[in-house]
């Protein structure tokens, strides 16, 4: 919901780093696997309960997130296979901060954080399947013309789902509560991307 707001801004505040990167001759992929692997590190630090360590590596490899694309694009090297590799591994390190809160507390966590799973799945999902299809029949993507992909809209995208993990490592004892609420608003994405992508695909292969 907030992504197409949210993504100008930061693009502006990342273009000095984007800059330096370039002159250093680091790739696009190089940031995304470097900021994957320090992102498992939030597994481990959760589940011993470093709250705010486990926050700083969220942090930072949402900062590569961020500067990954927007690099490819400054080195005009932006293409499928990056944007793959990117949302691949995305997905992976959605997963890890659930599965670090339910180690951090079995007991009082571990429910909560397998149906935020289950719904990350539908989000996800959802979202590719989409992509897919508009890849396929040349659907425009005019919010979002510089992804590798079709950027289906919905209530919890990125930015949400990031807001999300801060307030996890800020308040993880309301974990529980947290994840629920947070874990109905993707079933609702699910939902109207489900609804609303099925709509659009039906029309556009009906005049085809």
């Amino acid at each position: 919901m907030l992504d197409s707001t949210i993504t100008p801004l930061v693009k502006g505040v990342l273009t000095p780093l984007v800059m330096l990167l370039n002159k250093c001759k680091i790739t696009a992929d190089q940031l995304t696997i470097t900021g994957f692997i320090v992102g498992l590190l939030v597994i481990p630090l959760l589940a011993m309960q470093h709250w705010y360590a486990a926050l700083g590596v969220i942090v930072f490899n949402r900062i590569l997130d961020g500067l990954d694309g927007q690099l490819a694009r400054y080195q005009k090297s932006s293409n499928s296979a990056g944007g793959f590799l990117d949302i691949s591994l995305d997905f992976l390190f959605y997963a890890a901060v659930p599965l670090g809160f339910a180690l951090a507390d079995p007991v009082n966590n571990a429910l909560p954080a397998v149906v935020l799973l289950v719904s990350f799945i539908g989000t996800g999902s959802s979202f590719l399947a989409f992509a897919i299809a508009a890849e396929k029949y040349q659907i425009e993507r005019p919010q979002f013309k510089y992804k590798s992909f079709y950027y289906l809209h919905g209530l919890t995208e990125g930015t949400e789902t990031i807001l999300i993990f801060i307030a996890f490592c800020i308040w993880p004892e309301h974990f529980a509560v947290l994840a629920y609420l947070f874990a109905l608003a993707c079933f609702i994405t699910v939902f109207t991307r489900i609804y609303g992508g099925y709509k659009t695909l039906k029309q556009v292969t009906e005049k085809a």
